[in-house]
């Protein structure tokens, strides 16, 4: 297959097109960011398909500058490092105001509940936006920096959420393989008790918290996994939409993880519609 380099602002990118098909610009930046088409009534930041591959976006943003612009970095660097009961960083309106309501309206549809990799996601260009910032080395600096951790060689696995079935939220630390978890969270309201994550000082009690974020969208949490990094929320039923980021410590990590939420997505698919497995 022929490879064509492209380049976007200082990011450079080597793709691939099968026999008979060709890219549709020679200086745009095209990455590997599932989505459907662009759809009537949604943000498309003057993106289109490219022709050799319907899930390629091009993003005629100009910069690479704009196309992180979604994420406001500077409330994450103003934003203080709690240290009790472990290392979190909670930023409110993490996510920019000009572009909140078209990213909560581009949001995955997820029917089931659990969590599912972004790449067995559909999903628009204004979404896509999102993704390209959360797995970019802009937002990583930032973090080593809060966190004081290097960062550079750790892959990264990326999940949504998109729906509660009352057993999501059980006291938990994260596994050992994650290094750092964020949290960012899509739901445009939040009237409810429950559903609202504890950052806890003991591992057993549910109502000894330090402090409880409410999963309204653009707040975002951050914290360094450990043996203390005890959190949960109280049982909730029905939609609560978001992300979840970590820092992992070796790529067979990914490849296990992304292993496992696809068998259990399929397993939930099959569920939805009345299916058993094979």
């Amino acid at each position: 297959m022929p490879k064509r380099p492209l380049s976007f602002g200082h990011v450079s990118a080597q793709i691939t097109c099968p026999p008979g098909h060709r890219l549709a610009a020679s200086h745009d930046f095209v990455g590997p960011l599932p989505g459907p088409p662009p759809h009537a009534g949604r943000a498309t930041v003057g993106a289109k398909l490219a022709p050799c591959r319907k899930n390629l976006i091009i993003l005629r943003a100009g910069t690479l500058e704009d196309l992180l612009n979604v994420l406001d970095l500077d409330r994450l660097h103003a934003a203080p490092l709690v240290h009790d009961p472990f290392e979190f960083v909670v930023v409110e309106e993490f996510l920019r105001r000009d572009v909140l309501a078209s990213l909560i309206g581009d949001f995955p549809q997820i029917r089931g509940h659990g969590s599912y990799p972004v790449e067995s996601l559909e999903y628009g260009p204004g979404f896509a936006r999102l993704v390209a910032a959360l797995t970019g080395a802009e937002l990583r600096r930032a973090i080593e920096e809060k966190f004081g951790i290097d960062l550079s060689d750790r892959p990264t696995l990326l999940t949504l959420r998109g729906r509660s079935d009352g057993k999501d939220g059980g006291i938990h630390t994260d596994s050992a393989s994650k290094l750092i978890t964020l949290l960012l969270y899509m739901n445009p309201v939040w009237e409810h008790a429950e559903g609202r994550l504890r950052l806890l000082r003991v591992p057993g009690d549910l109502e000894d918290y330090a402090v409880e974020v409410a999963p309204l969208a653009g707040t975002m949490l951050a914290f360094r996994r450990s043996e203390r990094s005890f959190h949960g929320h109280r049982a909730h039923f029905g939609e609560r939409r978001s992300l979840q980021l970590n820092w992992v410590t070796d790529p067979a990590v990914v490849r296990r993880e992304l292993g496992r939420h696809r068998w259990s997505a399929r397993l939930k698919a099959l569920r939805l519609f009345g299916g058993s497995p094979p």
